[in-house]
């Protein structure tokens, strides 16, 4: 599954794996509390943004790293584009909402 070379997969690897450490940082630092009230925390405090952001971020380049590594192009766009979309609205997140 993981040896294929195609956009499509790499866009979604890219958007599934910063969802996981989206989760992972969930359960580690606000599990005996709500996804509503970990949002709400977000939204109160914008430095948050770059600490969750930062994690869900490296996953992907850790992706990245793998596919260009192993010849597979591209994948490693499909999972370099989301990563900008991803950074861009974090970004945007931070400074404009």
């Amino acid at each position: 599954m993981f040896k294929k070379d195609n956009l499509r997969f790499g866009m979604l690897l890219g958007f599934i794996a910063p969802l996981l450490s989206l989760i992972a940082y969930y359960f580690w630092k606000f599990y005996p509390y709500s996804i509503s009230d970990c949002l709400g925390f977000i939204a109160s405090n914008k430095s948050q943004i770059t600490a969750i952001s930062v994690p869900c971020l490296v996953l992907n380049i850790a992706l990245f790293t793998l596919y260009i590594n192993t010849h597979r192009d591209k994948t490693a766009k499909g999972v370099f584009v989301i990563t900008l979309i991803y950074a861009i609205g974090a970004i945007l997140i931070k400074f404009i909402l």
